[in-house]
């Protein structure tokens, strides 16, 4: 058994890895930190990464990107300590509709603060924010 093995994952030879393994890796390692093993044990034994989205250009955009940032080889490699993932709650990098999830967060704070404030209620931009009129805002 190698540090990568554990109870609940597999071991895998260290020399001799292919994309496909490089790609469940990197899969697993994102949702390890989110989900039960269980969840990360399914995910590696899955034959096509990303086997929920359709085939499309931004499908292969993303797998080309992991496959040349995990290939040593390549001029794109990202070393591991530099490698950085955000997504956010439907999988995209930026919340866009209906609104940004920033605003929508200062909205609530903002209702939240306002009891403190009652100057708020005849001051823009806040009463315009504290009416709920939505075309408004």
């Amino acid at each position: 058994m190698n540090e990568a093995c554990g109870p609940d994952l597999p071991c895998l030879p260290p020399a001799g890895l292919h994309r496909r393994t490089v790609l469940r890796g990197v899969a697993a390692t994102l949702l390890g930190s989110l989900t039960a093993a269980p969840l990360v044990r399914s995910v590696l034994a899955q034959d096509e990464p990303l086997p929920s989205w359709n085939d499309s250009a931004a499908k292969t955009a993303i797998l080309d990107f992991v496959a040349a940032a995990t290939d040593e080889g390549s001029a794109s490699f990202i070393p591991v300590a530099d490698r950085i993932a955000t997504f956010d709650q439907d999988g995209t990098l930026w919340v866009e509709q209906p609104i940004y999830g920033q605003a929508i967060f200062a909205i609530d704070r903002l209702k939240e603060m306002a009891a403190d404030h009652p100057e708020w209620k005849t001051t823009e931009p806040y009463a315009t924010i504290l009416s709920g009129d939505e075309k408004a805002l």
